[in-house]
């Protein structure tokens, strides 16, 4: 994870979003890149009309302007960072500088319950979680220092998570973190003990087993269970995998309960299935 991406709004959330991304960029000795997506009126997206320009101008002077503050903060002075504004809508402003700037990594802040809902079913971020190839890290509170001593890990078990499960396990292991493998036990996916733990052994056989540990939480649904799970174990980053709209339907999207939305204050990290 040498270059890593913050979006941001300047918002207390995004900031610290972007608290978290200066300390893993400080373990990782990485670059931060930092973006801001000029939000034009809707009047002044949607006109030809060369006489709005100076309006426009007013609206990125007012990004740079923001820039310029933030960029004083002294926690900053420790990182290597570019900052850039994009023009367009966020979900291309984000897609096009991951694609530009080769990242790793990128890390973005969430508003609350509501926010957190719409960081994951939204428009926009919703395509980040949903499309990104790179993993997403969301935050949602402010941390005094990111440190991640048990990290679970939510997952079926089925070859198609092989992949995302080794990028968390590059990320557990860069964060100096444990990772607890779970699996969560519904009535509509019921699978016995002996089912389940064979699944996970097959997924685990090439990892040393001081990396790991193995669990089965029975729960209503998979959503209450991880958070159940995490909660019970004192876990400071819950990680997933998703594909497309399905996997990220099945973990966060309409039948997300409320209290998952209340009580994920954990950071939560999401990979790509390819």
């Amino acid at each position: 994870m040498k270059k890593i991406l913050v979006p941001t709004d300047f918002s207390p959330q995004a900031e610290n979003a972007l608290k978290v991304a200066v300390d893993i960029a400080i373990k990782g000795d990485a670059e931060l890149y930092l973006l801001h997506s000029v939000e034009m009126p809707l009047h002044l997206a949607n006109s030809g009309d060369t006489g709005s320009l100076p309006e426009a101008l007013y609206f990125i002077k007012l990004a740079e302007k923001k820039f310029e503050t933030l960029l004083k903060e002294p926690y900053l002075s420790k990182v290597v960072l570019h900052e850039a504004i994009g023009h367009g809508e966020i979900y291309n402003d984000i897609k096009e500088t991951v694609a530009t700037n080769d990242i790793d990594l990128i890390v973005m802040g969430s508003h609350g319950a509501s926010g957190f809902k719409e960081m994951f079913i939204g428009s926009n971020t919703e395509k980040v979680v949903r499309t990104s190839n790179i993993p997403v890290l969301v935050i949602k509170n402010e941390h005094a220092g990111f440190d991640v001593a048990d990290f679970v890990f939510a997952t079926d078990f089925t070859e198609e998570c092989q992949e995302p499960f080794e990028a968390a396990r590059s990320f557990a292991q860069f964060a100096g973190a444990k990772i607890h493998l779970l699996y969560v036990n519904t009535p509509s996916g019921f699978k016995t003990t002996s089912e389940t733990y064979s699944l996970m052994q097959k997924f685990v056989s090439h990892v040393p087993e001081q990396e790991y540990t193995l669990n089965i939480y029975n729960d209503y649904s998979v959503e209450k269970g991880i958070l159940a799970f995490a909660r019970d174990h004192e876990a400071q980053l819950i990680g997933i995998s998703t594909h497309g709209r399905k996997g990220l339907s099945h973990f966060f999207n309409g039948s997300i309960s409320e209290d998952m939305v209340n009580h994920a204050k954990m950071p939560v990290i999401t990979f790509k299935i390819p």
